[in-house]
Formats: C-alpha cells, sequence, structure tokens
C-alpha cells in the first residue's frame, strides 16, 4: 500500500530520544489515590494555581525530607549513586509544533524554593512562549538537530555524570494527560521518578502514580513518600494558598470623619 512519507520534526525527535534513552531502565511503579479536600477547598478561595504547579512543588517539598528523592544512578566513570542538594523538576509540556504533537521538558531548579505562583507561571509559560523563548527547550531542541551519532553521545553524557544529569534532565518528572478526562498515566524516563496525577474525582481524591528507577529505592519508601506527599499537599501547600488569598484581598477602607 503506498503512504506517504512525513519528516519528523525536531520536537517530535527529542521524544524518540527519550523512549530510547528509558529503553533500559528497570522502571516499577505504585499508584494511590490522595485526598487533597483541604487543597480543593483552598483553591476555590483564592487563586487557583494549576495542578502541575501544585505536585512540583510539593513533591521537592517531600525530598528535600528525603534524599533518596535526589538521588540518581549514575554509570561513569563507575556505577554509582548521585545524591544532589536541591531538586530539579522536569515538567512535560504537551505542544504542538510544526503541525505535530510533542512533549518538551520545562526544567524548574529547586520549587520547593520558590513560591508557588512562581512555579505556576513558568509552566504556563513554557506552554504558551515561542520554543526560542523557554531556555529549557532551546537547550534540548540544538542538542536534538545535531546528527544521531552526536545525540547519542550528548545524551549518554548527559545521562552518566551526575553534574550533567542533573543540569539536563533533573531529579524527577511531573507529567499528565488530566486535562483531557480521567485515566492512569505511566509515563517513560531516564529517571529516576516521575510522579503522574489523575483528574480530582467527585469524593476530592486524586490518583497519582509514582514511578522509579528500582535501582535507586524500593517499594516501602516510595509508599512513605506517596503518604508525605498527601500531608504536604493538605498543610505546606493550602498555608502558602491561603496565605496568598489574604494577600490578595482588598483592605477595608476606614472612613474618617471631618
Amino acid at each position: 500500500m503506498r503512504g506517504t512519507v512525513r519528516k519528523i520534526t525536531t520536537p517530535r525527535r527529542i521524544v524518540i530520544d527519550l523512549m530510547h534513552a528509558s529503553i533500559r531502565v528497570p522502571f516499577v511503579s505504585l499508584a494511590r489515590p490522595l485526598d487533597v479536600r483541604l487543597l480543593s477547598e483552598a483553591r476555590t478561595q483564592g487563586p487557583r494555581p494549576g495542578w502541575a504547579a501544585i505536585f512540583v512543588k510539593a513533591f521537592a517539598l517531600v525530598a528535600k525530607e528525603e534524599p533518596v528523592l535526589r538521588t540518581l544512578y549514575v554509570k561513569w566513570p563507575m556505577p554509582s549513586f548521585y545524591e544532589l542538594p536541591r531538586s530539579v523538576a522536569m515538567v512535560a509540556i504537551a505542544r504542538v509544533e510544526e503541525g505535530q504533537d510533542c512533549v518538551l521538558p520545562q526544567r524548574i531548579t529547586a520549587p520547593d524554593e520558590m513560591p508557588l505562583d512562581e512555579v505556576n507561571a513558568l509552566i504556563r509559560h513554557a506552554k504558551d512562549a515561542p520554543i526560542d523563548e523557554v531556555p529549557a527547550f532551546r537547550k534540548m531542541m540544538r542538542a536534538t538537530r545535531l546528527p544521531l551519532p552526536l545525540r547519542r553521545l550528548f545524551w549518554a553524557i548527559g545521562l552518566n555524570f551526575g553534574r550533567q544529569r542533573a543540569n539536563y534532565f533533573g531529579s524527577y518528572g511531573v507529567t499528565s494527560v488530566s486535562a483531557y478526562g480521567a485515566g492512569e498515566l505511566h509515563a517513560m524516563s531516564p529517571g529516576p521518578f516521575v510522579l503522574s496525577y489523575g483528574v480530582e474525582k467527585p469524593d476530592h481524591t486524586i490518583d497519582v502514580v509514582l514511578r522509579w528507577d528500582h535501582r535507586i529505592t524500593d517499594a516501602a519508601l516510595v509508599a512513605k513518600v506517596l503518604n508525605r506527599l498527601e500531608q504536604v499537599l493538605n498543610t505546606e501547600i493550602v498555608q502558602e494558598l491561603r496565605a496568598n488569598r489574604q494577600q490578595n484581598e482588598p483592605k477595608p477602607v476606614r472612613a474618617v470623619g471631618t
């Protein structure tokens, strides 16, 4: 059957390279519904940052307490664990470029140290701005325009030296298809951690899937991490949302008699 040959665009080639880098990662996953009732109430009472920003910051807050969530498995110069001083999030941004769907990673360094509004603004900017105006996109696009052998070398260096891996691929990823309805997403990535989340249900729960590189840790710790993530969502994140609401509330005007 005769078909039509279509060019693979550079943004789409990034996804192809990402999948190639993810093939040999021994991922396992744990799915669990998280109760976000208090968080949901706080979001309805003031500014509404996106769920992506909320999960990006909440996971980084948990990782601040749990060093294994900031740990990478690297192979060069010898297999070892590389612990980062801060978390680096890679947020999957769905876009349409040159007529093809693609996913590009927005890099956010130390989101636990940033206001939630700033995290949200970085994600929105990555969704709407031209590719050349997003530094993380621009860097990845330059590397993806290289010939295949050089791209493979670039990815190998970026993935197997701890410092470079943090710079190019971060310490965890956040992704979701909740904007298009319910569904459980088990995303592929070079790792070491990938968090995906679904839609908020009528009972105020959100299904969360955490995939991780089994070389780094085991399921018991990940289960504890999800418990702590639920707590952070309903405490630290809620407190920040309430503080933002109070700052944005108009102050009462007192009449001055003459």
